[in-house]
């Protein structure tokens, strides 16, 4: 399936799936197959370790993990003590990592995690509005059901800095330090800017649903579903300061087009780190919303020193 161009996913991911201009334009968002017939079963223990020492490069094992009446793609590259999750932006599975997973293990040696959120990637497609709650659910299951539940950092991308936001408020002592990537911050969703993003993204919506059965416009209805009652929610949810963490904003921004939503993305993000000393403000030079793609070294570079600080 053709993905959507990357001048249109910037906004697509940062709006939580609410595309600006993108469905309106016949783009498609990056989806793979859900079929997960022929897929393992995961393993209720710790993660089976990947070959070492044979001089190959690790591969991540699939585990496919169920949680409240649906099944999800975990994919595992074994390494010793410490997790380092890897979550991907609006409309990407875990693909979006493929790149980098290898490196960050090679590192580290950490072991590393990346998965696919329901409705993406190999993983079921829950019908319904997209919930934040939902998705947090569905990370902290899948980590449990592989025998982890502490000293994990979480690296996320755009849209899944709200799943890192709640799950570091509701469970601080399962992270160990974060990584958010050009990523959703509660302080950007103010009553102000909300209504800029609803009104934005109405005309895709409307559009998305005269065909709601295509996968980039399932998900689009879904995210727009309470899209402003959820983000006002969002606005109050409170990282704890027992948690560390490197805020990385693109240079550009995914608002290249509007200077003021610009600068309050990065407003966003100096205030996030302006909130307890253990924070760190990156800025990736030269680069769109799409760090991990355009820059996964400067990626790396920020995921081997928050874990260096935190081991």
């Amino acid at each position: 399936m053709s993905r959507t161009p990357r001048r249109h996913r910037s906004m697509y991911r940062v709006l939580s799936s609410l595309t600006v201009l993108t469905l309106a334009a016949g783009a498609a968002t990056a989806c793979g197959s859900n079929d997960s017939s022929s897929s393992s079963s995961a393993s209720t223990s710790a993660i089976p370790s990947a070959s070492a020492g044979t001089g190959k490069a690790a591969e991540a094992k699939l585990h496919m993990v169920d949680n409240d009446g649906h099944r999800l793609a975990f994919y595992a590259i074994q390494g010793s003590g410490s997790t380092i999750v890897l979550d991907s932006g609006g409309g990407e599975d875990s693909s979006q990592w493929k790149d980098i997973a290898p490196k960050v293990h090679a590192a580290t040696g950490a072991t590393v995690i990346t998965y696919d959120r329901a409705g993406l990637g190999k993983s079921d497609v829950v019908p319904g509005a997209w919930k934040v709650q939902s998705a947090v659910s569905d990370l902290k299951a899948g980590l449990k059901q592989l025998g982890i539940t502490k000293d994990v950092t979480l690296v996320a991308h755009s849209q899944a800095g709200e799943i890192a936001n709640n799950l570091a408020q509701d469970d601080p002592e399962m992270l160990s330090g974060a990584v958010l990537v050009d990523a959703n911050l509660p302080q950007f969703f103010t009553d102000e800017e909300i209504p800029r993003l609803v009104a934005a993204t109405q005309p895709d919506v409307d559009a998305a649903k005269k065909d709601p059965e295509k996968p980039a416009n399932r998900q689009l209805i879904s995210t727009a579903e309470g899209f402003a009652e959820a983000h006002q929610a969002f606005h109050k949810v409170v990282w704890p300061t027992s948690v560390p963490a490197t805020v990385m904003v693109s240079e550009k921004t995914p608002f290249a087009g509007s200077p003021p939503d610009a600068q309050h993305w990065r407003d966003a993000a100096a205030s996030f780190v302006k909130e307890a000393p253990n924070r760190t403000l990156v800025t990736a030079k030269g680069t769109s919303h799409e760090v991990p793609t355009e820059r996964p070294d400067l990626v790396l570079k920020a995921i081997e020193d928050r874990f260096a600080a935190q081991h």
